[in-house]
């Protein structure tokens, strides 16, 4: 009897082209590393547009009705959801789906730890540097001023909290962060797995994702930083309480898009160990 593996392992196009984007990165990172860190600054960038894009739409709705601040909410999420279109479009680099990408890499050998390292340290830092140079330019606007501003320094200074509230917020940061990246990374999944053909149902699965972690409060260690710079050169910010929401933002993120989603599916679709195992699963 012949197995039919393409049902049991619906996920190997998936796995292949993850795989041919890390062999992608992995070789920027070594050859080209400051095309690399550009990319990756391109994506901080729009996450610092779009992110205070979504706060500006909130405050056009407050200023309407502060009744209407939850509306306002969803459309500014809406809004904000856009940022991972253009990202993923305009190739990018942004670490909360390298995460994803780097551990399916590792899983198969196809990356060593040590580069998965590097690959995503450089991410971060081109994320990091293009959410300074927008924080830059921020700062000798007046785009912040007003309500928008206001909701901004009201956002950090509930992002804070979650640190300085001790193991009870830590540990609230820490699970947010873990839905976080695995609604980033299951929109992911959906556009590499090769059943989904059209660019708009890609769009509608990137912007639900990133509609539901802003709308619903989940924690995105990238866009925090971007937050967090932009607020910290206009106002100041504690810096010890923002490296520990980052840091506890990047561990659950990892989670939720590395092992969640990235070695979760790795796993699931390694169709030759579950073969060497299984003898029934291999062809005739």
């Amino acid at each position: 009897m012949v197995t039919d593996n393409r049902k049991i392992f619906p996920g190997t196009e998936f796995i292949s082209t993850v795989l041919q984007a890390a062999d992608a990165k992995s070789s920027m990172t070594k050859h080209l590393s400051r095309v690399f860190l550009m990319r990756a600054a391109m994506a901080g960038i729009l996450i610092g547009i779009f992110y205070l894009a979504n706060y500006s739409v909130i405050a056009a709705f407050v200023e309407i009705s502060p009744r209407d601040a939850r509306l306002g909410s969803i459309f500014g999420a809406v809004v904000f959801g856009f940022c991972l279109v253009f990202i993923y479009y305009s190739k990018s680099e942004l670490l909360t789906s390298n995460m994803m990408v780097t551990t399916i890499a590792v899983y198969f050998r196809r990356m060593s730890v040590s580069r998965a390292g590097v690959v995503m340290l450089l991410c971060f830092l081109g994320n990091f540097l293009g959410g300074l140079l927008t924080a830059i330019i921020v700062k000798f606007t007046t785009l912040l001023d007003g309500s928008a501003g206001e909701l901004v320094t009201g956002a950090v200074e509930h992002k804070l909290a979650f640190v300085s509230g001790g193991a009870a917020g830590m540990a609230d940061l820490f699970f947010r962060a873990i839905l976080c990246n695995f609604m980033i990374n299951i929109a992911m999944l959906l556009i590499y797995n090769g059943f989904v053909k059209s660019d708009g149902v890609k769009v509608a699965a990137m912007v639900v994702s990133v509609l539901l972690f802003a709308f619903l409060g989940f924690e995105h260690s990238v866009a925090n930083t971007v937050l967090f710079t932009v607020e910290g050169l206009r106002n100041g910010i504690d810096v010890g309480l923002a490296l520990g929401n980052v840091g506890i933002a990047l561990l659950g993120n990892f989670v939720g898009g590395g092992l969640l989603i990235g070695l979760y599916y790795a796993y699931a679709n390694d169709s030759e160990r579950h073969r060497r195992t299984h003898p029934a699963l291999r062809e005739e």
